[in-house]
């Protein structure tokens, strides 16, 4: 997410990747399609890949001698995740207040 406004009008679900144009990409359906069960299974890898690096993170953080060159790949690479689960939090967020009784 680059900070851009998001396109509220669309009802669909915000899936766990972008257009080759980097623009959000939605799928409209029941959520029971293969589509929706290849996006649920992306999810899980993101968040599972997120856990992982956050282990990682905290054992280079742990040893004395660390490069910036290592910072600086750690950085990136938390960057990527965090960037990648937020966009799974709004995704399952919309869909839950889809769902709730206003």
């Amino acid at each position: 997410m680059t900070g851009e406004p998001r396109d509220h009008a669309v009802t669909g679900r915000l899936l766990p990747w972008t257009g080759t144009d980097g623009r959000p990409c939605y799928l409209v359906g029941d959520g029971t399609g293969y589509v929706s069960r290849l996006a649920d299974g992306i999810e899980g890898m993101q968040i599972d890949m997120a856990d992982r690096l956050l282990g990682h993170a905290a054992g280079l953080l742990a040893e004395r001698r660390v490069t910036g060159e290592e910072l600086h790949y750690l950085a990136r690479r938390l960057s990527e995740s965090l960037r990648d689960v937020a966009r799974v939090a709004e995704s399952r967020g919309a869909r839950l207040a889809r769902r709730s009784p206003a």
